[in-house]
């Protein structure tokens, strides 16, 4: 359903890239993220909800609201357990009862696939050819004699002949690189201001309590003034405390 924009997703924001198709009356979205995010998860309920409410136009009925699937293929872990595929739905939490069929939240993670080919399971075979990273593993998937996988493979492989996918590949890369040093420079160029400000707050607590001592003391509040640099409205403030 929005084919036309793939092109920008993929070079967009270089992270992500989502597909949205309609398959039998059912509405899916299909998202493919690299880099963690936080609240990742509460992103995917977004997305869910607006597949969900989004086809819905006015005067039409609450029934005529159709099952809407978002699978998330992600590069990183979310989840505290050994599986890779997560299947979230609307249940009573109590007895599990599964309250629509028409919420359907899947998450695959790619850190968790086993690089192991396994001709009888499609669905990780179909994660390791998404997460294939050389020939070799390409290969290694086609040598499974699994027709759907060999074509795929077969059109990776005439993909990567293209002159123009080729040039869009080099060309993420380097975006991919320059994306980790701007992050790179911030985490540094942050620390460096946490620092810088750390040594501030210090010197600004070293004067305050000049000025505690000063009024403890019995100074005038005028010299305490002259002494610290500190307004007369914020020693009378220590003054009060």
């Amino acid at each position: 359903m929005n084919s036309e924009i793939l092109p920008g997703s993929i070079d967009g924001k270089l992270s992500r890239m989502d597909i949205k198709l309609a398959v039998d009356n059912r509405l899916i979205n299909i998202e493919m993220q690299i880099g963690n995010e936080s609240d990742f998860n509460d992103r995917a309920m977004y997305l869910w909800a607006k597949l969900f409410t989004g086809e819905l136009k006015r005067g039409d009925e609450y029934g005529e609201l159709k099952q809407s699937i978002c699978i998330n293929i992600i590069n990183f872990n979310m989840f505290d357990c050994p599986e890779f595929h997560s299947h979230f739905t609307v249940m009573e939490k109590n007895r599990h009862e599964v309250l629509t069929d028409k919420c359907s939240i899947i998450f695959f993670e790619l850190k968790k696939i086993s690089k192991n080919a396994n001709k009888n399971n499609r669905k990780e075979l179909w994660l390791q050819l998404i997460n294939a990273e050389s020939k070799e593993e390409l290969d290694m998937l086609a040598q499974t004699g699994v027709e759907p996988i060999q074509k795929a493979v077969y059109t990776l492989y005439q993909m990567s002949e293209d002159e123009k996918i080729q040039e869009m590949a080099h060309q993420r890369e380097i975006s991919l690189h320059d994306e980790a040093t701007r992050m790179g420079s911030a985490r540094r160029e942050g620390r460096a201001e946490g620092r810088t400000e750390g040594r501030a707050e210090g010197r600004t607590e070293g004067i305050l309590n000049v000025a505690r001592n000063a009024l403890q003391r019995k100074m005038p509040i005028a010299d305490i003034a002259d002494i610290t640099g500190l307004p007369l409205k914020e020693i009378e403030r220590l003054q009060q405390q």
